[in-house]
């Protein structure tokens, strides 16, 4: 029989209100939330007591970008170490990317990612079917309902799956039976910058030219392209990574999320750092989209407040750390993020850039709402029990002793975190609990309402 948990005195974060409550779970679900003075602890003799006074209780984070390196490139990540790491940063659902090696291209392939998460994941788990400019045929046969989307990289990246034939992107917008996820960097605009640079330099280039090779001109172009063509077919869009002041004008916040046909996310990395950091930081930073100017920063922590960006996430991607030291011309673009994207997120909170109600409304509701995912992502009577129980009041800094993450860093070392994960719970399982992982159950493949 699995546990039943009372979360007793939690400071309940959810659907734009802070409340006192207490939590029962049990058989997975949320079965009763009761407000502080009403309960009746006496109903709940038996279960497991979590004692929460004076820490605050969020859905669990849905993050919709991540890349786990499994299967292929497993030397980097995999899904059992970096969905450990997730939990422990109060993640407990994930929708993976699909440029693995092989590329996750056929029907066959994805079932046989979703085969490797339910053997080892502990978070809650999804995976994106790829798209190419030749497997138009096994992208419309995705189901929309056991699949979160259609991952199409407008722009080359790390395992290259650039999809750039008119056509080809002509069937996608048109066809795609749910929604399609878009990585948008303009490629004839970084191919040319590329080039002017490499002649520049030679391997002592230093990273702070990312931003001028993987440009905001190059971003504008393919973004703009992007929602041009699902105007025009009336397409399901959800644009990924956002990084630039300028393609905010391409969003909109007048429609209520669940009637939006297109949205967008920014991560972390983008709303975190700015180019004045890769003088310190250098390939450590290295993303692509690039992180840009403080001026974009500004411009994208202002429309994730007002509403034209819809979802924070991650871009969880890992190189080892021998990958990212080498010279830039070499090293490869993404870091890992899914640890710490929670605790730095509430950093950012107790700076005052951001309310609790907007960071879980943009990191748990929204996810859920643009997805469509079933019975995640709100604290609600008869949902899944995916919980973190934060403390707003415990600093640490990142370092190598406590990052759990395959590759062993972070982008964030040597960075002082405002805020940490006491304890995650992911359908009502606690995974997480100060330090401690409790690894012998695992998540569940998502579903989807549509």
């Amino acid at each position: 029989m699995p546990t039943s948990y009372y979360i007793r005195n939690a400071a309940v974060v959810n659907e734009g209100r802070i409340m006192k409550a207490n939590i029962a779970v049990s058989n997975g679900l949320i079965e009763s939330i009761i407000p502080c003075g009403e309960a009746d602890d006496t109903r709940f003799a038996g279960y497991t007591i979590i004692e929460a006074k004076g820490l605050y209780l969020l859905p669990g984070i849905i993050d919709d970008q991540v890349h786990f390196r499994e299967p292929g490139l497993t030397h980097k990540g995999d899904i059992y170490t970096e969905s450990r790491a997730a939990v422990a940063g109060g993640i407990t659902s994930f929708m993976e990317m699909p440029n693995t090696i092989p590329n996750t291209l056929t029907q066959d392939l994805l079932e046989e990612k979703y085969a490797i998460g339910a053997k080892s994941s502990l978070a809650n788990y999804s995976f994106y079917m790829g798209a190419s400019n030749d497997n138009l045929d096994e992208v419309i046969r995705t189901d929309p309902r056991m699949v979160c989307g259609i991952k199409v990289f407008m722009g080359s990246s790390t395992g290259n799956m650039l999809v750039d034939k008119p056509e080809t992107l002509k069937g996608i917008f048109s066809l795609a039976p749910c929604l399609v996820a878009v990585h948008c960097e303009h490629e004839p605009t970084v191919h040319a910058n590329f080039i002017r640079f490499r002649k520049q330099y030679t391997d002592d280039a230093p990273a702070s030219i990312h931003p001028q090779i993987r440009s905001a001109e190059a971003c504008y172009r393919s973004s703009s392209e992007a929602v041009a063509l699902a105007v025009k077919h009336n397409t399901r869009l959800h644009i990924l990574h956002l990084s630039t002041a300028m393609e905010m004008d391409l969003f909109s916040n007048a429609i209520p999320l669940d009637k939006k046909r297109i949205t967008a996310e920014v991560c972390l990395h983008h709303l975190w750092f700015s180019d004045a950091d890769y003088q310190h930081k250098g390939n450590m930073i290295k993303w692509n989209p690039s992180i840009k100017s403080n001026a974009d920063r500004e411009a994208l922590m202002e429309s994730l407040l007002s509403g034209k960006i819809d979802v924070v996430a991650t871009d969880h991607a890992p190189h080892t750390l021998d990958e990212k030291t080498r010279p830039y011309f070499h090293s490869p673009s993404g870091g890992p993020m899914v640890q710490h994207l929670l605790p730095a997120m509430l950093s950012l909170h107790r700076k005052g850039k951001i309310s609790l109600e907007e960071l879980v409304e943009k990191m748990c509701h929204n996810p859920a709402i643009c997805f469509q995912v079933n019975k995640r992502g709100f604290i609600r009577e008869g949902y899944f029990a995916d919980l973190v129980l934060v403390d707003l009041n415990k600093q640490w800094v990142v370092d190598r002793n406590n990052i759990l993450y395959k590759s062993g860093w972070s982008p964030l070392e040597g960075i002082t975190l405002e805020a940490a994960v006491s304890h995650t719970f992911v359908n009502g399982n606690l995974v997480y609990e100060n330090g401690t992982l409790h690894d012998e159950i695992l998540g569940q493949r998502l579903t989807f309402d549509r």
